[in-house]
């Protein structure tokens, strides 16, 4: 018969548990262990592998929202023109803003690189999209309200919405469809 040795956390001492870290082979309990594709391991050492994959550069950081806001503001002008078809125009504008900068960053990321890029096409697609509030809101104020103006301020919060979140799944490297 064997004896099995009793294994406590490296965290939480007063913890037994079976489970390791299947990289560096410490003991974790459940509450500290992370699944990942390959079996459970230990917050440092998940977090040491997240590290290798920030490789932007402080450049990088300053250049993507100006671009990615640059592109967002030009392109909040399509609902103007395309109307419901703003629902598919809007993610390909978010498709171009992430593949210019991929070519300027030479492929380096950073969570804090998605996370500014996507802010700032958000920020980029704002000013038309107020602007489109206005005449709601002095209709809205002399009692004149129409559906029919309330569909451009729909297709503008449409591209806001869209334009960012393609911007922030494509940055992620997260592809739907």
């Amino acid at each position: 018969m064997a004896d099995t040795e009793n294994l406590t956390c490296y965290i939480h001492p007063n913890r037994e548990t079976l489970l390791r870290c299947n990289k560096c082979n410490r003991p974790i309990c459940a509450q500290c262990a992370i699944q990942t594709p390959t079996g459970y391991r230990c917050r440092e050492c998940v977090r040491g592998q997240q590290k290798k994959f920030d490789t932007a550069h402080a450049g990088d950081l300053l250049l993507a929202p100006i671009i990615a806001a640059g592109i967002s503001f030009f392109g909040s002008y399509i609902p103007a023109f395309l109307g419901f078809f703003t629902i598919f125009a809007a993610p390909f504008a978010g498709i171009v803003i992430v593949e210019i900068l991929k070519k300027l960053t030479r492929n380096r990321r950073s969570q804090t690189l998605i996370v500014i890029t996507t802010a700032a096409a958000v920020l980029g697609s704002l000013p038309l999209l107020v602007i489109r509030l206005l005449p709601l809101w002095v209709s809205l104020q002399s009692g004149g309200f129409s559906i029919y103006g309330l569909l451009p301020l729909v297709w503008q919060a449409a591209y806001s919405i869209l334009v960012s979140t393609s911007v922030y799944y494509r940055m992620a490297g997260i592809f739907i469809g």
